[in-house]
């Protein structure tokens, strides 16, 4: 995809908060994908549909729950990427929130490296998590937004990088792009948005009803 916008607020401010609103963002492309044995999707599918529906039609951001693992993971950032750098002699540039030009679809990503690459940071917090990616190679609830990322800014790989802060350890992962697997997350989330605008006519005639 190409015709991007790019948003350089900080991380949990205001103006970054209304960059995001009605925006379907790359940490959830996971959850639009989301179905039930039947084919369905499920609550957490259609619970983030209603979400962004209310932010299309004027309500206001979503709040981003943010716990201790989350702030450490934020605060891990840089020193993860000034690692990555050294081990790997990429340089990376740091990155905004990047949506496509009509906002529809956006991501977050921790860093960009010349012209194909992207980096994604992931902060190996709990133990759950070290031993699900880091021990086991676990990495299926991170594919969708590495996917999704070199989609949106149609690049042609992913280093994705497990980062253990207390142990001083980390693996990067690089995902090459497939456009197959990217075509069948496109069309997910293209449904996906199907979904969001449905959610978003039957709050917009509720509330004409309610007026």
């Amino acid at each position: 995809m190409t015709d991007n916008i790019i948003y350089t607020d900080e991380q949990g401010s205001e103006a970054w908060l209304a960059a995001r609103k009605g925006v379907i963002t790359g940490s959830r492309f996971k959850d639009c994908r989301d179905r039930l044995k039947n084919g369905h999707p499920s609550k957490k599918c259609l619970d983030y549909a209603k979400d962004v529906a209310r932010e299309r039609e004027g309500g206001e951001p979503m709040p981003v729950f943010t716990n201790g693992a989350m702030r450490i993971g934020t605060e891990q950032e840089p020193l993860a990427r000034m690692i990555y750098e050294r081990k790997t002699g990429n340089i990376v540039d740091e990155a905004g929130f990047i949506t496509t030009h009509d906002r529809l679809f956006g991501v977050s990503v921790d860093g960009l490296v010349d012209d194909d690459g992207i980096i994604e940071i992931k902060t190996m917090v709990s133990s759950d998590t070290l031993f699900t990616a880091f021990v086991d190679g676990d990495i299926s609830g991170y594919i969708d937004q590495c996917n999704g990322a070199m989609w949106l800014l149609g690049r042609k790989w992913v280093d994705l990088i497990l980062w253990v802060h207390d142990l001083a350890a980390m693996k990067i992962i690089r995902i090459n792009r497939d456009d197959d697997v990217i075509n069948a997350l496109e069309s997910d989330l293209v449904e996906f948005e199907r979904m969001v605008s449905r959610c978003q006519k039957q709050l917009a005639d509720a509330l004409k009803e309610a007026a």
